[in-house]
């Protein structure tokens, strides 16, 4: 595949930089790529296995020369990233980001953008409860949605640039609104995610009283809810606090989902539940045939 940027520079080494890294490399999409991360042992970890071709001490070394710059550190720290790197950035070079929260990233980035640069939001819809430079592999991306918030005005040959480097990676590329996105990702990740975390902290409370059963006797859904309760609590403050509209609008309808099931099951009311069950195993199989998970035992996900 033809190179299409000549330097990436990525600002943090989690997860989706390093996998995006790695997959760059596998399509041979561009000839350098540097990166850097706020902690020393990051940056020494991602150095000991050549993660990228030169590892930096600060951001602003980072982006020097860069004609694409990937933020990948949590959304509460966007705004201090920008700022920094800001007077480094190369004219003509394209910013953007990986954070699950797309307003907030614009209003946090964008006014710290020079007229020089593009930049154009994005979000990979991929990732592992894991993070950190080992976490990533190349394939992380493969058939998964990529969602890119351009802001009016944005350069179309920016954008066709960049859509072009997610679709060598293996992804999918969909343009949507940020307020849209941002509803969009409250239903299908942000309030999931809450909902996991809430489930896991009342087993935890129950353990103390059951002496460790809930633990000792998981099954697989009350498993698949720890699977993503382990995701990056840092990144996950972030998006709670930054996407608080939508997510809070998502909870309020769950909640009255959550009651008229209550009230459903009190009153012995089966037809209610095997009609509303019906309807949600449907979702599943419209997730499966698009694609984007297996009806295989383990949902297709591998030990990583």
């Amino acid at each position: 595949m033809t190179q299409l940027y000549q330097r990436v520079a990525f600002v943090g080494l989690g997860l989706i930089a390093s996998s995006m890294a790695l997959a760059m490399r596998r399509g041979g999409l561009v000839a350098e790529t540097t990166g850097t991360a706020r902690s020393a042992e990051t940056r020494a970890i991602a150095t000991e296995i050549a993660l990228v071709d030169r590892v930096t001490d600060t951001a602003a070394q980072a982006v020097q020369g860069a004609d694409l710059v990937v933020l990948c550190v949590p959304v509460g720290a966007m705004a201090a990233v920008a700022a920094e790197i800001a007077p480094h950035l190369a004219r003509g070079a394209t910013v953007t980001d990986v954070g699950s929260v797309k307003q907030a990233v614009n209003d946090a980035v964008g006014p710290h953008m020079p007229d020089h640069v593009h930049f154009i939001p994005g979000h990979p819809l991929a990732g592992t409860e894991h993070s950190g430079p080992r976490a990533g592999f190349a394939e992380l991306f493969d058939n998964r949605w990529t969602i890119l918030t351009p802001p009016d005005g944005t350069d179309a040959d920016a954008l066709d640039r960049l859509t072009r480097v997610w679709q060598g990676i293996g992804a999918q590329v969909d343009v949507m609104d940020p307020a849209h996105h941002d509803l969009v990702l409250a239903v299908t990740s942000h309030t999931p995610h809450l909902i996991a975390y809430t489930m896991v902290g009342v087993a935890d409370d129950l353990r103390r009283v059951t002496d460790s059963e809930v633990i000792k006797y998981s099954a697989a859904g009350f498993r698949d809810f720890t699977r993503i309760a382990a995701s990056d609590p840092t990144m996950w403050r972030d998006v709670f606090l930054t996407n608080k509209d939508a997510t809070l609008e998502i909870l309020g309808r769950f909640t009255e989902e959550l009651f008229a099931l209550q009230r459903a099951i009190r009153r012995g009311d089966g037809d209610h539940l095997h009609a509303y069950f019906t309807r949600t195993r449907a979702i599943r199989r419209g997730i499966i045939d698009a694609g984007q998970d297996t009806d295989a035992p383990d949902f297709g996900r591998s030990n990583r």
